[in-house]
């Protein structure tokens, strides 16, 4: 079965174990939802999250929506001068037999300015 990539990213508006839990199962849910997935559709989940995010775990924010059988790392976001702050960066392993070009990538809040050629379920 074709594996697919989707990407994605929220900003936080400050970094508190709710906004952290907020912003990620809107974002979770919003790529579910655009890519019309199942949760047995993922494969597995990676977030990165800018240094300045240390409240809560993204994937812990996850394992609340029923992913308990979906691999969810976090890691940290490298520190690039001008990077964008408070910023939580997913990337969404799924199986399904659609081409890998026709899945929605969604950019959320102020992560939107990453990559606004991408945004399509975002805004």
């Amino acid at each position: 079965m074709p594996v697919a990539a989707i990407r994605g990213a929220t900003t936080l508006d400050s970094d508190t174990r709710d906004e952290v839990v907020a912003r990620t199962q809107e974002l979770v849910k919003r790529v579910m939802d655009v890519n019309e997935l199942e949760p047995d559709d993922v494969i597995s989940m990676l977030f990165t999250a800018s240094q300045d995010v240390r409240s809560e775990f993204p994937a812990a924010a996850v394992r609340a929506l029923g992913f308990g059988d979906v691999p969810l790392l976090c890691a940290l976001e490298l520190a690039v001068e001008g990077s964008m702050p408070c910023c939580i960066r997913l990337m969404m392993h799924v199986e399904g037999e659609r081409d890998r070009r026709s899945y929605s990538h969604v950019y959320l809040h102020g992560a939107v300015a990453l990559r606004p050629d991408l945004v399509a379920g975002g805004g």
